[in-house]
């Protein structure tokens, strides 16, 4: 198949995943619905039917100000784990109790908190404020104790602010006791867009993408009404620049200018970023994984940018993916897999002798990041490499299929919601179904779901803009026979139908995995009734 015939039809199995007629369930009423406690006997209940060994793990995790080092003499002052990013991985066994202490030591009254991204564990342990817990104060403590009965690739990071986009994660392995792949050696790779301490701070990108675009969009944001806007000085490749349209002054140092990919639908993203990490470090100073010719190495990608979707590719080898955001799939071969934000993949790779570099190409931003495999001779890679493999058979969500084993049973849906994702550059209002979310009412218009019930959302991309949209709590299936995922990218213009099973009661949110358009209004609380 040649590239623009593989890229149209991986552009619509990313958007339509969805069947059947759209339908609409009311999500509200004049008087809020009573929902359950996060921390009621249902949700205790729930906790207690979860397979468990009897061990407990015990960790502290201390958020505070770090200055850390990047590779190539690059350093930056940012927030992190122990003074470390990524943070140390966490790594339990199934049915694994975790207790996690998290202790806040960031400046001023800055709160946060830790949300175990991907896990379906009970709901006041989901560590986000205002729904389910609390925010932990400045020189205050917390700790997280739950279940991880899933086997997985997960990662932690905060749910307040953007302070994801800052060092604040790490990777948590949870192992199958009964590990059906056969593999030699693993490697956990955390793929990151970084600004914070070089250019600015998440929170300074905030507010310049809060004050929008008014009637002007550019480059990857849409050229319609320029008018007679100058564009000298304007970098369109993602260089600082400023504008000034009709003499009025608009500072443009973070905005992302030009970024373009038809895998993505179009626009790529917002936030222009000086370095694309694989494990912490650029592409000038790299990891270097260390190993044998013939050695079959299972590798666990995790996206934890707050901007980026990446395009993953080892060069000199075929990848074949086994999991997704967890969860077993059918094995399929690739050159390269697109990753968005808040997504995992495992794949399996047994490497040849030499070195090569594993990239990850900021799709649409002209730009990467990389590692190294080391199993021979030979010179590093250049920085810029750009493998072969990433203009290959390249695979997304949507061409793979649940492994047997994970399928949600065959059942009737007992409820649709239709989740429109709205919003624009524009005014920088990124919402769902055309409101932006309240922090300090949550549970405002909650999308009630009833255990038991098989429920079907619709994502309706009504927006310019790709969206990776994560559900907490539990893992849904795409479309009719897809993989089961908690995260899945919703490209524009397009429907993608997800389905799961209402079986772990609580207040869970629902949101953009886009650091800022998540902050910006696009999320919304999927509840039970009390």
């Amino acid at each position: 198949m040649n590239t623009v015939n593989r890229r149209s039809v991986l552009l619509a199995g990313l958007g339509i995943a969805g069947v059947g007629a759209l339908a609409a369930c009311g999500t509200g009423s004049d008087a809020a619905p009573a929902l359950v406690d996060p921390s009621g006997s249902a949700v205790a209940a729930a906790e207690k039917k979860r397979a468990r060994t009897g061990r407990t793990h015990e960790t502290t995790l201390v958020a505070a100000p770090a200055t850390v080092e990047l590779g190539a003499g690059i350093t930056a002052k940012t927030w992190a784990y122990d003074g470390r990013t990524p943070g140390k991985e966490l790594r339990v066994s199934a049915g694994d109790r975790i207790a996690a202490t998290l202790s806040n030591q960031l400046p001023g009254n800055t709160t946060t908190s830790v949300h175990w991204h991907g896990l379906a564990l009970r709901n006041d342990m989901d560590g986000v404020p205002p729904a389910t817990q609390a925010a932990v104060k400045a020189g205050r403590t917390f700790t997280y104790r739950f279940l991880a009965d899933a086997p997985g690739t997960y990662f932690f990071h905060p749910h307040v602010g953007v302070q994801i986009d800052r060092g604040l994660h790490a990777p948590l392995i949870v192992e199958d006791p009964k590990e059906p792949l056969s593999y030699d050696e693993e490697w956990v790779v955390m793929l990151d867009d970084w600004l914070d301490g070089v250019t600015g701070t998440p929170d300074e990108v905030l507010t310049e993408l809060s004050r929008g675009m008014g009637d002007m969009h550019h480059g990857g944001h849409d050229m319609g009404h320029m008018g007679g806007m100058e564009m000298d000085g304007m970098d369109m490749s993602g260089g600082s620049a400023s504008a000034s349209p009709s003499g009025g002054g608009m500072s443009m140092k973070f905005m992302m200018m030009g970024a373009r990919s038809a895998l993505l639908g179009g626009d790529a993203g917002d936030v222009k970023y000086p370095y694309h990490l694989v494990n912490g470090r650029v592409a000038t100073d790299p990891q270097v994984f260390r190993s044998k010719p013939g050695k079959r190495v299972r590798i666990r990608l995790v996206n934890a940018g707050g901007d980026t979707a990446y395009r993953v590719a080892l060069g000199g080898h075929r990848l074949t993916v086994t999991h997704t955001d967890g969860f077993p799939v059918r094995h399929q071969e690739a050159d390269a897999l697109l990753i968005g934000m808040g997504e995992r993949y495992d794949v399996l790779v047994t490497l040849a002798d030499g070195v090569f570099p594993l990239v990850a190409s900021a799709e649409g931003k002209n730009a990467s990041g990389m590692a190294v495999v080391r199993t021979g001779s030979g010179g590093r890679p250049e920085a810029t490499v750009r493998p072969k493999e990433l203009d290959g058979e390249i695979i997304a969500a949507s061409r793979l299929k649940a492994a047997d084993d994970v399928r949600l049973a065959a059942r009737k849906t007992d409820r649709v919601h239709r989740i429109e994702l709205t919003g624009s550059m524009a005014a920088y209002d990124w919402s769902i179904n055309g409101k932006r979310f309240d922090m300090s009412d949550p549970a405002a218009d909650p999308i009630m779901v009833e255990r038991g019930q098989r429920v079907r959302l619709d994502f309706v991309n009504n927006t310019t803009m790709w969206h990776p949209m994560h559900l907490h709590g539990h893992t849904y299936r795409i479309g009719g026979d897809g993989p089961r995922k908690d995260t899945t990218i919703v490209v524009p213009r397009q429907t993608v139908s997800v389905f799961f099973d209402a079986d772990n009661p609580g207040q869970w949110m629902l949101h953009c995995h886009n650091a800022y358009h998540g902050e910006a209004g696009m999320m919304a609380l999927v509840a039970y009734p009390a």
